[in-house]
């Protein structure tokens, strides 16, 4: 690990510098750290306005931490530079998004953790998804007639919030392979919470967006309108009650929030909002227990696992689609060579790949818990030559894409016609992603949310964090009666997630390991990500930094400026494909392991 180096620090200077994100993403600038590349001593730079500066790329050797803010990478390369290893220093920087990036993670919500043991060669994941209440039936988005809720209704109230397993992830991942105690690796940013943070553009501007919602719950108010205004940029904004909340799940474990006080303050503050006496919002209560949170536990299960281009990329399985959506959307691809084509012709059997995996993906994936997901079959190379067949060279598909039938794929390249389309479901985008690692090789992907930018918008009065909305991730009905949805809520069942933190290894080496916020276009985000760098030979800072386009078998594709204004979208339009323009897909982070054996950590 070498040296006591401070964090890496440049100016942006990639194609996404000039961009802000949108109000639905986290800071779309990254911030990246590896030790023994700063001089020791050296303070991290800021902007004119205070705000901390960052930076697209760094390397160096003995760990790196990638993420989209300068202070949570601080805080895992602190805990890197005092002997801990990978999954302490994600901890460490989860915790620190928390208080710098509280409207998109925080012990409030959930997340997929994603592990390379460098000793074992192996990968393990902890899936840390909420859960719906045990009294939670396909009727909980249904008003009295039997119609769904408004979407905004649903999120701002207590029937949103699942129960939440951030803090219970965190919990499980230093027990099973970390080196540190929580209270250790929960130190930095419990300073950070206690000290307070510059507020940057982007901060201010998601306090805007939910302005309106958080003027309704005074403790929301209280925190982030300090004196009733929008936090200025430049500012400093501190959360001594998260701070308090870090120091007591420091002394108390997890159990403050699955068997104790914290959990008690969570539970009523979900069945009995406290909103404003004088607001004029109808917030419905939600159903969440005691007995829900003492039930609550992370599943340790297999990652997805496909082989692409001689590497194997390990994923998340269900309740998440990431590992398998991507995986089936690479072995779609598999057997074409598309280091070949131009980039029109690559670009649009990306889009196609995308778009077959997100018709598959509707129709059958689920938390297993509850439904039948064929995982196996669906990340199989025989699935999905049985897909790939329906990749025209001069035509596009239509969508909603009917599903194929996995159980039952018939012969490889017998083209799988079958099934009934449904259309895809929305998803919220406040999510993010970090990863680290460390100088013994291990490697961390983890992808954590509150779901919507701001969650439902409901802080635990005295406690310093925001409730989760997770639940809206379900179907409130199904997209189409005619199709069976795997993704409607039920008792202790997790929604379905589109988060992809994903690590990828030739042989027993670590390549790379990367994922993104974005709601439903993680997907589609680390897919061609993966292709930009695996395939068409961009170094991991360009693969991310690429202009982006999302097909989610809907009738148009999402395309970010960079491709909406090149020549590419007028030849894939003469093939049929349609667009609208989206300013902003994904906040991607990773690291990559270099041949001379530094690390380089990208965003």
């Amino acid at each position: 690990m070498g040296h006591a180096a401070r964090p890496a620090t440049a100016t942006r200077t990639t194609a996404r510098a000039a961009r802000r994100a949108l109000p639905a993403l986290a800071a779309a600038a990254g911030m990246v750290a590896v030790l023994g590349v700063a001089p020791a001593g050296a303070q991290p730079a800021t902007k004119g306005d205070g705000t901390p500066a960052k930076t697209p790329v760094a390397t160096g050797y003995g760990g790196a931490v990638s993420s989209v803010d300068p202070d949570a990478s601080a805080a895992g390369i602190d805990v890197l530079r005092r002997g801990g290893n990978a999954v302490d220093a994600a901890v460490a920087t989860a915790a620190a998004l928390g208080v710098t990036e509280p409207y998109s993670a925080g012990v409030g919500g959930g997340g997929y953790f994603v592990y390379y043991n460098a000793k074992r060669h192996s990968v393990s994941t902890l899936d840390g998804r909420e859960t719906a209440p045990q009294s939670a039936d396909k009727d909980l988005f249904l008003d009295g007639q039997g119609k769904p809720l408004p979407f905004d209704d649903a999120v701002t109230s207590g029937l949103s919030v699942g129960t939440p397993g951030t803090a219970a992830t965190w919990s499980d991942a230093l027990r099973s392979w970390g080196t540190r105690s929580l209270g250790q690796v929960l130190k930095p940013a419990e300073r950070l919470a206690r000290d307070g943070f510059t507020v940057d553009k982007t901060f201010r501007e998601q306090t805007a967006d939910n302005e309106d919602r958080f003027k309704d719950f005074p403790a929301s108010a209280e925190l982030f309108l300090p004196g009733g205004k929008l936090p200025a940029v430049g500012s400093t904004l501190r959360n001594p009650d998260l701070a308090r909340t870090y120091a007591l799940l420091a002394k108390k474990g997890v159990g403050a929030i699955y068997k104790g006080e914290l959990g008690r303050d969570i539970v009523s503050t979900v069945r009995k909002p406290p909103v404003d006496p004088k607001a004029q919002r109808t917030v419905h209560p939600g159903d969440l227990r005691a007995e829900d949170l003492r039930a609550y536990e992370t599943k340790r299960q297999a990652p997805t696992r496909t082989s692409y281009r001689g590497l194997d990329v390990y994923g998340m399985a269900p309740s998440s689609s990431g590992g398998t959506s991507v995986a089936e959307a690479l072995n779609i691809l598999e057997r074409t060579d598309l280091t070949k084509l131009s980039e029109r012709d690559y670009l649009h059997r990306y889009i196609e790949a995308s778009r077959i995996a997100f018709a598959d993906r509707g129709r059958w994936v689920g938390d297993p818990a509850a439904e039948n997901v064929p995982t196996k079959a669906l990340t199989s190379q025989r699935y999905a030559d049985s897909r790939a067949c329906l990749i025209k060279p001069d035509k596009v598909l239509k969508s909603p894409l009917a599903p194929g039938d996995p159980t039952n794929p018939g012969a490889p390249g017998a083209c799988d016609t079958r099934g009934h389309a449904a259309p895809t479901t929305y998803e919220g985008q406040s999510t993010t992603h970090l990863t680290t690692a460390d100088k013994w090789g291990n490697v961390v992907a983890y992808t954590l949310t509150i779901e919507q930018t701001g969650g439902s918008g409901i802080t635990v009065p005295g406690r310093g964090f925001l409730l989760n909305n997770e639940l809206t991730d379900f179907s409130f009905a199904p997209a189409d009666p005619a199709v069976h949805d795997p993704n409607l809520p039920g008792p202790g069942k997790r929604p379905r997630s589109s988060m992809s933190p994903t690590i990828v290894l030739d042989g027993h080496k670590p390549v790379l390991a990367l994922g993104s916020p974005g709601g439903a276009t993680i997907i589609t985000t680390v897919l061609q990500t993966l292709l930009n760098h695996l395939d068409r030979g961009m170094p991991l800072v360009d693969a991310i930094a690429a202009p982006r386009a999302s097909q989610r078998n809907a009738a148009q594709t999402e395309l970010e400026p960079g491709l909406w204004n090149s020549p590419e979208r007028a030849r894939l339009e003469a093939l049929g494909h349609a667009f609208k323009q989206n300013p902003e897909i994904g906040a991607a982070t990773g690291v990559q392991r270099l041949a001379d054996g530094r690390w380089l950590a990208a965003a």
